[in-house]
């Protein structure tokens, strides 16, 4: 089930604080055949929840503040990048190659807004830096030949799948055992102590220094909550990885910025890991394991530390060290082809696999922040955009439910897991990847086009606002829950869509044309994206009620207020984002 209640579970919470919250429900918001209101709603909420629990532990206070979860709050958030303006300018988003293609027996989705992957895209098809050469060249070929050949030479494309073809797949049986959220003890250090903080307002992380080694949406997204709740939060890129100015702005707030070398400066980098609390990760499995990055390589440096993992398809399986995004997640996964219509896929009415991860991440941190307060013990917290996307697809009833809860496992690590590549049972070339490709995170700093820039529509439906305790909410009727087509019905062997898989586009994702283009709106110039972003409302009044203005070191900046909030918590951030990179690599 897609409610708090099933994410609160996972997290190995206590179902008695479940009491503590409440939800405004406006069913016109982000909607798709599939529960993404409910899912949304529901990691929004237990990070909420996690973060008062926290805070009231930290308040020496008996009774957890009281959480209130807004869908107009969250369905305005996980389309956050669709409301920024930077000085007045809206986020310029197009990529020609990003997009759905027809293949000779069905479709393809590739990913090049980065000119390394690009050109890498180019090479693996042979063709000239022209869409339309693209289009010929796959159109004659096969969309699952294509996906290996594109990602031996290291680009980015994905065939389409239904949600069946992926349940036989290897990566989602491997993931099928996993829980939504894996959170494992690494040893028996002692318990944390924490001090004593205020409550006006009340910052469930103040005092806490979390690194951040992420990059894209989730694992951003997972870090700038915990700035929200008082978290000293420093960024660090390496140099060669540039990252979207804009995208940094949307995901940068409340913290700061360097760049460091890991090869060059590991001593200044063991300084920061020396004092920090949290280490967060979005680099792909194994690919910091040089480093002496694995989870039980950092707590063995800093007992005590609670190690954040994210990744695109999961820690294990066939496809544990390969690139994705949420665009890929959603075709792979079978998502794009339960939202198409007219025989071509679709999407999700927003990144809600990136946005509803990275709340998933920080619930995670906060509930091992708290666990440990009472039985010590460094820990390890890891989620997945496919493992995201599985739980979406088992709320609609189109995939097997795996575990909820956490497996008990007295301080132990799976089997293979926190080793180098090797070890692990990697291939050798995985576990010696060239330094930059080990610098590349598991998202490689790029933005999935289509899904970032289709407007929620139909949001602006007035709606009964309904306010009610979290026990079965979030809920649809069970003939809503019902998608149209069960999973037999989808997409067949070639990826193609079965005819007459219509509805209307308010209802779900906008598809690909015939030529495999985005639909009107989607891709498009920072005009266009600026109407969408106007035009997307959360509810009665639209999103304004969620939008706020502030001035920092980029000029004047528009931006969509927190979702996760709490009685007596924090309502935004300390501050706004500044550069990418610019500040010293040292804590405050």
């Amino acid at each position: 089930m897609t409610d708090i209640a099933s994410v609160w579970s996972a997290l190995g919470g206590d179902p008695a604080l479940l009491a503590r919250v409440s939800a405004v429900e406006r069913p016109g918001v982000l909607p798709a055949r599939l529960p993404v209101r409910d899912l949304a709603r529901a990691c929004v909420g237990a990070c909420a929840l996690a973060a008062a629990e926290l805070g009231a532990r930290r308040a020496g206070d008996g009774e957890v503040p009281a959480v209130r979860v807004d869908d107009g709050a969250v369905a305005t958030a996980f389309v956050s990048e669709r409301h920024l303006l930077v000085g007045g300018r809206a986020p310029e988003s197009f990529a020609p190659l990003s997009r759905f293609w027809r293949t000779a027996d069905g479709w393809l989705r590739t990913h090049a807004n980065y000119p390394h992957h690009r050109a890498r895209l180019l090479a693996a098809l042979g063709v000239a830096d022209d869409p339309d050469a693209v289009a010929r060249a796959l159109a004659e070929r096969s969309a699952r030949e294509v996906e290996e050949t594109v990602y031996a030479a290291g680009g980015l494309a994905v065939a389409l799948r239904t949600p069946g073809e992926w349940a036989a797949h290897g990566q989602a049986a491997a993931l099928r055992s996993r829980p939504l959220v894996e959170l494992t003890r690494l040893d028996a250090s002692p318990a944390r102590v924490l001090t004593r903080v205020g409550r006006d307002p009340l910052l469930p992380a103040a005092g806490l220094r979390v690194l951040d080694l992420t990059r894209v949406i989730a694992g951003p997204v997972a870090t700038r909550t915990l700035a929200l709740l008082g978290a000293d939060v420093l960024r660090v890129d390496a140099p060669w990885l540039p990252e979207l100015p804009d995208q940094h702005a949307d995901t940068g707030f409340g913290k700061r910025s360097a760049l460091l070398d890991l090869g060059s400066d590991r001593g200044l980098f063991e300084e920061l890991l020396a004092t920090a609390d949290v280490v967060v990760t979005g680099y792909r499995p194994g690919a910091l394991d040089r480093f002496g990055l694995t989870p039980r390589a950092i707590a063995a440096r800093r007992p005590g530390v609670v190690v954040a993992e994210l990744s695109a398809w999961g820690a294990y399986g066939p496809w544990d060290g390969r690139r994705g995004f949420d665009s890929l997640v959603q075709v792979a996964t079978g998502i794009a082809a339960v939202e198409g219509m007219e025989g071509r896929p679709g999407a999700l009415p927003a990144q809600a696999l990136d946005h509803g991860t990275g709340y998933l991440l920080a619930a995670g941190v906060l509930r091992a922040l708290t666990g440990q307060t009472d039985e010590g013990g460094s820990r390890l917290v890891r989620v997945a955009l496919a493992r995201t996307a599985a739980w979406l697809l088992e709320g609609a009833g189109l995939l097997p439910e795996g575990p909820q809860r956490p497996p008990e496992e007295a301080g132990r690590l799976p089997e293979g897991a926190g080793q180098p590549a090797q070890q692990a049972g990697r291939p050798t070339e995985d576990a010696g990847r060239p330094t930059q490709d080990a610098e590349r995170p598991v998202e490689d700093a790029e933005r999935p086009v289509e899904d970032a820039e289709r407007p929620v529509e139909d949001a602006e439906r007035p709606v009964e606002d309904a306010e009610r305790p979290v026990e079965g909410t979030g809920r649809l009727p069970e003939e809503a829950r019902r998608p149209p087509q069960r999973a037999e019905h989808l997409p067949g062997e070639a990826g193609r869509l079965p005819e007459g898989a219509e509805r209307p586009a308010q209802e779900a994702g906008r598809p690909a044309d015939d030529a495999g283009r985005l639909p009107e709106g989607a891709g498009q110039s920072a005009e266009g994206n600026r109407r969408s972003a106007e035009g997307t409302g959360a509810g009665v009044g639209g999103p304004g009620a969620w939008l706020a203005e502030a001035d920092g070191p980029l000029g004047r900046v528009r931006y969509v207020l927190p979702p996760v909030t709490f009685a007596g918590g924090p309502r935004d951030w300390a501050r706004p984002p500044g550069s990418w990179g610019a500040d010293p690599a040292r804590w405050e």
